[in-house]
């Protein structure tokens, strides 16, 4: 937790240091008044026999030390919330960029659930625990010494009682901090399953609604609200006790000295008015024993939160560039494996690509086919270095990947992936995806040669038409056509199409695919398909199977010796014709 207060809050330094400041103020003030009331019963009231020109000069000391007390105290929470908010949102951010950083296999630790959850509801509960730090755990301890020392001035005696109490609070904190922490961390995992639950619902909610499955969808997020209840209402059982116990602490110490300092009154040993500023310190103690309890239980409770942020903020990317030559530059679209294996993790027992061995050349358009499963996308990841290779080198215009910076690797590589993800705003914005500085006559350009203009001119506001997020309101194969679009703007050196015309008719397959090659000229282009007719015009195709490349050759070749290619050619163009 101080770790992270003391890294991100930098820009908002000058309201972290006058929030202490100010609460330091609003302590003195608080801790003067006793003394002037002191004055007021012993002096006012008693040794001058009531003389009202001294009791109202000491009333307005006490009014004006507690309206100074009143304003510290408030622009204490005036700047405690500047500089809260500001902490938050500069570890946000850190966190935001930190996954903007992660490969492929960093992110697939982290669910997207978790990752909203950490963001927000993390972030909330480290806001509140900062501002309790800033507040109340610079103003308790002030205010303990403080009237401590009063305290211990006024009658050393009765101050023993809580050198009594103190290691019976202390042993109480900590049982109750040993036990809370591990239930809050269970407690904020199943907050991650809620939210994952719920993401997934209403991603799929058409497919729930489709097979009437909404019953079902109430179960389940009715048994993952229940488990929240249950870790909620676990972690904060044990919490609750810290109050009660410190009260129970509190009043006795508090009829230990009315007790004892009533009997010292009675026998003159102490002043009326030296006993009632006694109370008044021994309820500011204990108040800020309570004070301190509550902030520490505030803490406990935003530790789960301070690790969770900590597993993203540690988390080290698998690909990096550090030390890569930032003036290298990819100069052509050549591509080479040598011999290039890979499995997703180093204790996967099998390679999921075993000893691929192929050269690419620069304008070269190969046609990728293979069952599912096969690992043709993780094939074409390797090249802008989604994933690294386990074994072997992948190059590109000659150079091994891994020494280009990473900017520069992947601006020289366009792709359209399975998952076709379109942004919210409009049509024309997310075409500047590709290439922000694009004119509109350019994005009008590759969304013809994408085959999508005609749709697009067809909606009232054209290229102004709002999407929704994910691009909901357009059909998958539209929202196909208007990524390919995207990918044309970036003008690459290397463009992959992993099955990005799966949603379209054969018809607008085969004009794009036309289109296509007509813009695509000098570009090196690599096509994955389920159908032999979006790679029948490439100048090679590969056919995989279980991580391996079985064939490669043009269409002629392939039809006259591999018999799969063959079969599967036939058995399409069969249902063409049908």
């Amino acid at each position: 937790m101080f770790e992270l207060l003391k890294r991100y809050t930098k820009d908002g330094w000058w309201a972290a240091a006058l929030g202490p400041v100010f609460t330091i103020l609003e302590v003195v003030c608080d801790a003067y008044i006793p003394l002037v009331m002191k004055d007021i019963i012993d002096e006012g009231i008693y040794a001058l026999n009531g003389d009202m020109n001294y009791i109202v000069n000491k009333g307005i000391t006490m009014v004006v030390l507690a309206a100074l007390a009143a304003l510290c105290g408030a622009l204490s929470g005036l700047f405690s919330s500047l500089s809260s908010t500001k902490f938050v949102r500069n570890i946000r951010l850190a966190m935001f960029e930190k996954i903007q950083e992660y490969s492929f296999e960093n992110i697939e630790k982290y669910p997207v659930a978790t990752v909203v959850m950490r963001l927000t509801t993390d972030m909330r509960m480290l806001r509140m625990a900062y501002v309790s730090i800033v507040r109340m755990l610079i103003r308790a301890p002030f205010n303990l010494i403080i009237s401590a020392y009063f305290v211990f001035t006024l009658n050393s005696r009765l101050a023993l009682i809580f050198v009594v109490a103190l290691p019976i609070l202390l042993t109480g904190l900590l049982y109750i901090h040993k036990k809370a922490h591990p239930r809050f961390r269970q407690m904020m995992l199943k907050f991650d399953a809620l939210d994952a639950n719920l993401e997934e619902n209403i991603d799929g909610i058409r497919v729930v609604k489709t097979f009437v499955r909404e019953d079902y969808e109430n179960k389940k997020f009715d048994a993952s609200s229940e488990g929240v209840m249950k870790a909620q209402r676990f972690a904060e059982s044990i919490v609750i006790l810290n109050r009660p116990f410190f009260e129970l602490v509190m009043y006795a110490c508090m009829i230990c000295v009315a007790w004892i300092g009533g009997r010292d009154v009675i026998a003159q040993h102490m002043t009326t008015g030296d006993f009632m500023a006694y109370l008044s310190y021994i309820r500011a103690i204990l108040f800020a024993l309570l004070m301190i309890s509550n902030v520490y239980m505030q803490i406990v409770m935003a530790q789960a939160s301070v690790d969770r942020a900590n597993e993203i903020l540690n988390e080290e990317s698998k690909i990096r560039d550090d030390d890569n030559d930032p003036n290298l530059l990819v100069e052509d679209g050549s591509i080479e494996f040598d011999h290039v294996s890979f499995k997703y993790s180093d204790d996967a027992q099998n390679d999921v690509l075993s000893n691929i061995d192929l050269k690419i050349k620069a304008g070269e358009v190969i046609g990728i086919l293979g069952p599912t499963g096969s690992s043709k996308t993780t094939l074409v990841q390797l090249i802008p270095r989604l994933y690294d290779a386990t074994e072997g080198a992948v190059k590109v215009s000659g150079h091994d990947v891994k020494e280009y910076k990473l900017d520069h690797l992947r601006n020289a590589v366009a792709m359209v992936l399975q998952k076709n993800t379109l942004f919210s705003g409009t049509i024309e914005e997310n075409m500047k995806w590709g290439n922000p500085e694009a004119t509109h006559e350019q994005i009008v350009e590759a969304c013809r040669y994408a085959q999508v203009d005609d749709f697009i001119q067809g909606m009232p506001m054209k290229y102004e038409t709002e999407l929704g997020q994910g691009g909901v309101n357009v059909s998958g194969g539209k929202k196909q056509r208007l990524c390919i679009a995207r990918a044309l703007l970036k003008h690459p050196k290397i463009i992959i199409l992993d099955d990005s015309t799966s949603a379209v008719d054969t018809d607008t397959d085969h004009r794009i695919q036309l289109a296509l090659k007509e813009k695509l000229g000098g570009m090196t282009t690599i096509i994955i398909a389920q159908r032999v007719a979006s790679v029948k015009e490439a100048d090679r195709i590969i056919i995989m199977n279980e991580g391996r490349i079985e064939d490669i050759g043009n269409h002629e070749e392939l039809m006259k010796r591999n018999e799969v290619y063959r079969d599967l050619y036939n058995t399409q163009m069969e249902g063409v014709l049908e």
